[in-house]
């Protein structure tokens, strides 16, 4: 079964990026602009039904990866989540909303060990 990954990030070089790694290990990518977008791409029932995992960035413009995590967890509150930020203290400001936080630079075998991992687990408790 085909899950879909949500990449949420304003800065097109490195949504691109990391959606070229996790193609190339044969995940479904769907690329949101910004944490908006993101919740309007989810608005979709066939989509929404698919993400399996929501990677996004900390910095963004106009709302925030808090303020977009926060929202996320009002309809999706088992969605799981991996939080990328080069800003090693903002981890705080995920407290409570279940998210895995990692820092960048993250590698791309690391970001690809993840999206498995978050997917497999995603898997068992749908099944």
């Amino acid at each position: 079964m085909a899950f879909t990954v949500l990449l949420v990030d304003d800065n097109p070089v490195q949504a691109a990026t990391r959606q070229a790694i996790l193609t190339s290990a044969g995940k479904k990518v769907s690329v949101a602009t910004n944490a908006s977008h993101a919740l309007a791409l989810l608005e979709d029932p066939v989509l929404a039904g698919n993400v399996r995992l929501v990677i996004t960035d900390h910095l963004m413009p106009v709302m925030n990866g808090p303020q977009f995590v926060a929202k996320l967890r009002e309809q999706f509150p088992n969605l799981a989540v991996l939080v990328l930020s080069g800003l090693p203290d903002a981890e705080i400001e995920y407290a409570g909303l279940n998210v895995f936080y990692r820092p960048k630079p993250i590698a791309p075998e690391e970001l690809i060990r993840l999206t498995k991992l978050f997917c497999q687990e995603a898997l068992r408790r749908t099944a």
